[in-house]
């Protein structure tokens, strides 16, 4: 008896994920880096894996970013020796796991933030006994961090030249916004980025780094950097997912590396299903039309509301389908789905070939 396909092996539900299609997705990223000479210092945030962290700096990536020092802490295994912590550090008790955490880096960067951080961050600074480095985080359209205009982005930069505790190594953004923006607009729209950005950069100090960080832009500020931007700081691009295939745009949906496999579970009246992961393996993240994942075989087969263990599946092939049978999912927004999971089950073509523990889960302090 010839063996079950892998789908039917395996308990639901389960996240996988398609290492020839992950190894893809970082050879092009990083190629399309190299290409426009600039670094890749790739967020890990949505992986929260030593595995796919050890990857991306074999490849060729420079350094990692996280949003938590938590998250920074548990890559260390990865042999990563340049670290940036992409948030607003403010808490004293924290002081010494920065300086613990120094320590075992060769180069750790921290956020600056607004005006207002900016003071917090000096004392939490000083109370480590260290001179920290930072990169002061430029609001170029999103409008959540980040420097306002260049009159605000001036008067931290003199405020921390002020403090013997740290020291300005560079600027960054976050252009989260352009997902808003069509795909044939987002060369346009990085342009406008960039402009920005580097107003403020060389107003201030001009020989100092600009890191943008999205995976929506990353190939494009890469294509159309010249020069102007050192480093891109992408995450979602490890996986994918329908915000990046089916929204912006940027990658198709084959390239897609990890799914939510599940199993229907119920099927309640005509046009309605009900599948066994819910809110607490998609999460609650969401489309402006309260769409929380797909079919990833291109069938008519949409998860509509999530209750804490069930997926509501609506569309014009869920009559078709049968009580037990097993459906990978391509969810809306990829970064929580892992951070919800221990472990994905790793797959190349109809074969399981690892386990990889997400070593970050859980990971927010």
């Amino acid at each position: 008896m010839p063996p079950l396909p892998i789908y039917d092996n395996l308990p639901t539900p389960s996240v996988l994920v398609d290492q020839p299609r992950l190894r893809a997705n970082l050879a092009s990223m990083q190629a399309a880096c190299d290409a426009g000479g600039v670094e890749l210092r790739p967020h890990i945030k949505t992986h929260k894996m030593v595995a796919i962290a050890r990857q991306q700096l074999a490849a060729g990536a420079r350094g990692l970013t996280c949003a938590k020092l938590g998250e920074a802490e548990a890559m260390l295994p990865s042999g990563v020796r340049s670290l940036f912590v992409a948030h607003s550090l403010v808490d004293p008790r924290q002081a010494p796991r920065l300086a613990a955490l120094a320590e075992r880096l060769d180069d750790l960067r921290l956020a600056v933030t607004s005006e207002a951080h900016a003071e917090a961050f000096v004392s939490l600074a000083a109370a480590t006994g260290r001179k920290l480095s930072v990169m002061l985080a430029l609001d170029t359209g999103q409008h959540r961090e980040g420097a306002r205009d260049l009159a605000a982005a001036q008067r931290i930069a003199a405020r921390l030249a002020r403090s013997p505790h740290v020291e300005l190594r560079g600027f960054y953004t976050h252009e989260g916004h352009l997902y808003g923006v069509p795909a044939n607009d987002q060369p346009a729209a990085v342009e406008t980025v960039l402009a920005s950005a580097c107003a403020a950069r060389d107003a201030i100090a001009p020989g100092l780094p600009l890191w943008p960080g999205c995976s929506i832009s990353a190939k494009h500020v890469a294509a159309l950097s010249r020069g102007r931007a050192q480093a891109v700081r992408p995450g979602t691009y490890v996986f994918g997912d329908y915000q990046m295939a089916y929204l912006a745009r940027v990658m198709p949906p084959e390239e897609i590396a990890l799914h939510v496999l599940t199993t229907v579970v119920d099927k309640p009246e005509p046009g309605f299903a009900l599948v066994d992961a819910g809110s607490k393996t998609l999460f609650a993240d969401r489309t402006a039309d309260s769409l929380y994942a797909v079919a990833a075989d291109g069938r008519d087969l949409k998860v509509v509301r999530v209750s804490e263990e069930h997926g509501w599946l609506r569309g014009a092939d869920v009559d078709r389908l049968r009580i037990g049978e097993r459906l990978r999912l391509i969810p809306v927004h990829v970064c929580p789905v892992v951070n919800l999971t221990d472990e994905v089950i790793v797959t190349a073509g109809d074969e399981v070939v690892d386990t990889w523990r997400v070593d970050a889960r859980g990971c927010v302090r």
